[in-house]
């Protein structure tokens, strides 16, 4: 039913849908589902190339009986911060790693990363990584090896000597440069083909306008993140569209 567990035959017909080349949303308006709940299906089982209904059956079952084992005794799951509800909350999670994932990060490195943003402290260790995805620490740290070589997450040191790890403002406007940067890079790279090719053949020409193309593109984020930085170091009563009263300061 809708709100409630996918069922097997549900998974079918997801299976079916991508088999005939459908979109997410035009699957889940066939099954009156939230898009957000078969992207979440597909993506958390293999992706559109390798879902299988059965196996995307089996796999819900087994981390539901999972989660059961390790849940603690009592009616009720654990208090949230803030009053939040736990299974919203591991819905939301689920949901955030998964478009994270249709970015192009891995599993793994998504599960770490969507950690960053729905904490609190705006911190954590590889120990509280690791206790709370319920993974192996060798897994957290190959995640968050990948993640700083992407200049995702960086490191530093708390008051107790511990290392921690942040993904604030800092480190996504850092990451938005390095796109920027990327696409400088390939703009010089296809003005180099130009004259290998010949500056009035028609290769030539289409690489000339993918290299106008993405200088723009790079020029625009630079320009678009340099006038959106202090949004990201917002205090919590400002609104999400930026239109925060402007300071003192600002005229």
């Amino acid at each position: 039913m809708p709100g409630g567990r996918l069922t097997q035959q549900e998974r079918r017909q997801i299976a079916l849908g991508l088999a005939d080349g459908l979109a997410y949303a035009e699957i889940a308006r066939r099954l009156g589902r939230p898009t957000s709940t078969v992207t979440r299906e597909v993506m958390r089982n293999g992706g559109p190339t390798a879902y299988r209904a059965d196996l995307a059956h089996r796999a819900t079952e087994r981390r539901t009986h999972r989660r059961r084992q390790t849940a603690p005794p009592g009616p009720h799951a654990p208090a949230q911060a803030h009053g939040r509800d736990p299974e919203a909350m591991r819905e939301y999670e689920e949901t955030f790693t998964t478009l994270l994932m249709q970015s192009g990060l891995p599993k793994m490195m998504a599960r770490v990363l969507t950690c960053f943003f729905i904490t609190d402290a705006g911190s954590l260790t590889a120990s509280e990584l690791a206790q709370h995805l319920q993974v192996s620490p060798a897994s957290v740290s190959k995640a968050i090896a990948f993640l700083e070589s992407q200049g995702l997450v960086r490191r530093e040191r708390d008051e107790r000597r511990r290392e921690r790890y942040v993904a604030d403002g800092d480190v996504w406007y850092q990451a938005t440069l390095a796109s920027a940067r990327a696409n400088t890079q390939l703009a010089e790279t296809a003005r180099q083909g130009v004259a290998v090719l010949g500056r009035h053949t028609p290769a030539a020409a289409r690489l000339e306008n993918v290299a106008r193309f993405v200088d723009f593109i790079g020029e625009s984020i630079t320009r678009a993140a340099e006038q959106a930085r202090e949004i990201l170091h917002a205090r919590p009563d400002t609104p999400s569209d930026g239109t925060a009263k402007p300071g003192p300061d600002r005229g």
